[in-house]
């Protein structure tokens, strides 16, 4: 496995990289005490750049509807049935993913179909573990059809989340495991799976996108 820069860190590593070089540069012809310290403050800063927007090669080698994979790098902080009052308006096991800002912050689809709905939300920035951020945050909502079943996904964005991206849209045909947005800076990720659904992660489980199994469907 090698390492890749995702598509949407590319901009702001180079705008940051040539800063830092530009500033290190003039220390040192200055010629000021303040050169190392500052040198390898930048080069630790640049690596939780770099880190941030790593986008590691997470192939999914047999693509299967009735496994539903993480969506998204981090802890499992919600397990419970909800009423879901968007799309579905019936009950719906809820499982929620916080992304701190040390994991893999691309998002990928937990499974391959057709997007039966998508929609963009203004809203607020609470932290991303507040209960109401699932309703009141910043957030895109896409449900998938696999022709079985239907799965919604939430990207929600945190109190320092403040641009989410996406790559899909409203009648589009998309691949299980395939990237489907970015979220920067902390967030969360919330799914809402069947009743039925048999859940294979537990409270507090650190999962990993395209690796991590979420629930297997009947």
């Amino acid at each position: 496995m090698f390492f890749r820069l995702h598509k949407e860190g590319l901009a702001i590593s180079a705008a940051v990289g040539l800063f830092l070089l530009v500033l290190n540069v003039a220390l040192w012809f200055v010629g000021t005490l303040f050169f190392w310290p500052v040198l390898v403050l930048s080069l630790a800063f640049y690596a939780l750049i770099l880190q941030f927007f790593r986008n590691p090669v997470r192939t999914i080698e047999r693509a299967d509807n009735q496994v539903v994979y993480a969506p998204a790098d981090g802890r499992v902080c919600v397990i419970e049935e909800v009423f879901e009052s968007e799309f579905f308006e019936e009950k719906r096991l809820q499982v929620s993913i916080f992304m701190s800002p040390l994991n893999v912050h691309v998002n990928r689809n937990p499974v391959g179909g057709l997007v039966r709905y998508f929609r963009y939300h203004r809203g607020k920035y609470l932290v991303a573990w507040h209960p109401k951020s699932s309703t009141e945050n910043e957030r895109t909502t896409v449900v998938y059809d696999t022709g079985f079943h239907q799965i919604l996904m939430r990207q929600i964005a945190g109190a320092l989340a403040k641009r989410i991206k996406w790559y899909l849209r409203d009648g589009e045909q998309v691949e299980q495991g395939a990237d489907m947005g970015f979220i920067k800076f902390g967030s969360r990720v919330d799914l809402y799976l069947p009743v039925q659904a048999k859940v294979e992660v537990t409270m507090n489980q650190q999962v990993k996108g395209n690796l991590t199994v979420i629930a297997r469907l009947d």
